[in-house]
């Protein structure tokens, strides 16, 4: 089996995800478990890595470097990684937490998360795919969107993070479709995107009336028989609009890629086509990874 020259990490907060890189940077493993940060004392971290990649770790003097990224670096985490203070370029292994680990064959970084003091934000995770789009896209001067459950608007110039804003749509989403009245009115796989569409302009156009809105989606099914595929299209739609009349001074007139799942992305630039607004799609993974193989390209600069 080869053995590993260094290991990328992205440590979520429901997961762990691994990837092993050997002799010229090849992949030669690819590993995940549930062991998220949030199901783990900061003594359960290690124990967890090492069940993912410890096959793939030698036994020669020097230990294997282990760059993470992610909730890892959360207050709760393996060890706290204090954020950067924005604006800045996204943290390398300069600004990255050493941990000790008990075990001599990994010497694991964690890649610090970014804040911001006037608005007061954060994040954790995001900043690691940002690097690796400005990796990947040195002249990119522009607004870089990542949608989730905490969404982030990142303005992006030279190289750093100027500022950014978190909404919290997706977890919305999330509490009003499985915890609310329109629990009973949303639960369907299908998809309607004249509603969704239709939801979007509307809310944009008169955000302040989102609680009413909400509503007439219970009311619609119990009046009218709205079809759940409609229902949940237009909870989409509601939310995703108000979202967009919030961080309009970041989209509006600006060039704008948007980072993560393909069919989560793909909603928002439907959204932001709608107002004119184009935005590219990038695949979240890929820039994970790229950022963190910027981080390791900077460690091995610091240890010749």
């Amino acid at each position: 089996m080869a053995t590993a020259e260094w290991i990328a990490v992205d440590w979520g907060t429901s997961n762990l995800r691994a990837w092993v890189f050997g002799p010229g940077n090849a992949l030669i493993a690819q590993k995940s478990s549930d062991k998220g940060m949030g199901t783990l004392a900061p003594t359960g971290f290690e124990p967890a890595l090492l069940e993912l990649v410890a096959p793939y770790l030698g036994g020669g003097p020097v230990p294997v470097p282990v760059i993470c990224c992610g909730m890892v670096g959360a207050r709760q985490g393996w060890q706290e990684a204090v954020y950067v203070t924005v604006p800045c370029a996204p943290p390398g292994v300069a600004q990255a937490t050493k941990v000790i680990a008990n075990d001599p064959r990994i010497a694991p970084l964690i890649l610090p998360g970014m804040k911001q003091t006037a608005p007061t934000d954060v994040m954790r995770g995001e900043e690691t795919q940002i690097a690796g789009f400005i990796a990947e896209n040195p002249g990119f001067d522009g607004i870089v969107c990542l949608p989730g459950t905490h969404t982030k608007w990142a303005q992006i110039s030279a190289g750093e993070v100027k500022s950014f804003a978190t909404f919290m749509t997706g977890e919305l989403f999330a509490l009003l479709s499985g915890q609310s009245v329109l629990r009973h009115s949303v639960q369907s796989d299908d998809w309607d995107a004249a509603a969704f569409a239709d939801a979007v302009s509307d809310t944009l156009d008169q955000p302040q009336t989102l609680s009413a809105r909400l509503f007439g989606l219970r009311a619609e099914t119990l009046v009218n028989d709205m079809s759940a595929a409609m229902a949940r299209s237009r909870l989409s739609g509601i939310l995703i609009g108000l979202e967009l009349a919030g961080a309009r001074p970041y989209w509006l007139g600006q060039r704008i890629a948007l980072l993560g799942d393909p069919k989560l992305c793909s909603l928002y630039q439907t959204a932001l086509d709608q107002q004119g607004a184009k935005a590219e799609l990038v695949a979240g993974d890929a820039m994970t990874l790229a950022g963190l193989n910027a981080a390791y390209v900077g460690w091995k600069e610091t240890t010749r």
